[in-house]
């Protein structure tokens, strides 16, 4: 596996607003401790992704991490929202949906996209749950059940949109991102991992957090002491923060120090079962293996 220098996390937020607390990023470069980009900073998703564009513009050596899927379940049912003529046939295509149903809402949200009276059907919104969304869990990606198959992590249905574990909002904006930068920064697996330049990849903060020991139901830090002792588990140097820790800002630094320590084996890049087609349409976590 080619080598990266920076490794960047992002804590994302599919929060409605201009600007979001929910929003962190950190690089880990070099062997230095990780450090979050601009800190202090309230970001707005544009923000992040001028951020990003910056990023392939330079042709910065770094592996960049996103806390939202990528996608929806496909393999289950052959299609992402079945029924519905307009069903995409991959990922590029959902995103590229997401942003013609949603291109009117502002601060990459995607109530629009929601609105749509086909869309609605596979949801579970607040207050509300369209006729398609499946019963219990909902629907999950075939990473997603084997991370719960193998206790790797634990997971909601992205099409589930209601309470504190959902990431189905975040995800949704966070599609609108990825259709910005779609070809312009490359996306593993579904793209080839270039031999230059940065690739993203998706991540789930709380495989960071079991990996420096914390408990299950527990990775939450929120002081730079336990940062630090977690950071040393994962062989990195203390980022020496005093004081209260935002659960956003420790999650970034983790995951981005996390990163640099995976990043360099070959099990992360070579996950089983992944063929082609699931890449292309559902996309993979990594560090899921």
């Amino acid at each position: 596996m080619r080598p990266f220098t920076h490794f960047a996390a992002l804590d994302w937020s599919g929060a409605r607003g201009p600007r979001q607390r929910g929003i962190a990023l950190a690089v880990a470069s070099g062997s230095a401790a990780p450090a979050l980009v601009r800190p202090g900073h309230i970001w707005s998703r544009s923000e992040i992704l001028e951020w990003l564009e910056g990023v392939a513009a330079a042709g910065e050596n770094m592996l960049i991490g996103f806390d939202f899927s990528a996608a929806f379940a496909f393999a289950d049912h052959g299609a992402y929202f079945p029924g519905w003529a307009e069903s995409p046939a991959d990922m590029r295509t959902l995103w590229a949906l997401v942003e013609r149903l949603a291109g009117g809402d502002p601060h990459y949200e995607a109530g629009g996209f929601l609105a749509h009276a086909e869309a609605r059907r596979h949801f579970r919104q607040r207050g509300e749950a369209g006729d398609l969304f499946e019963a219990g869990a909902g629907r999950l990606r075939v990473v997603e059940h084997h991370q719960r198959a193998t206790k790797q992590a634990a997971s909601v249905s992205n099409f589930n949109l209601v309470g504190a574990a959902q990431v189905g909002k975040a995800s949704l904006s966070g599609m609108r991102l990825l259709h910005r930068l779609s070809r312009r920064i490359p996306l593993w697996p579904g793209d080839p991992v270039p031999g230059a330049g940065p690739m993203l990849v998706e991540i789930y903060t709380s495989l960071a957090a079991r990996a420096a020991g914390l408990p299950p139901g527990r990775s939450k830090i929120r002081d730079g002491a336990a940062l630090d002792a977690a950071l040393a588990a994962l062989g990195s140097p203390p980022c020496r923060l005093t004081g209260p820790v935002s659960d956003h800002a420790s999650d970034a630094l983790l995951t981005a120090a996390w990163l640099r320590a995976i990043a360099g084996d070959a099990a992360p890049w070579s996950p089983s079962p992944l063929p082609d087609r699931l890449a292309r349409t559902e996309g993979w976590t990594f560090g899921i293996i």
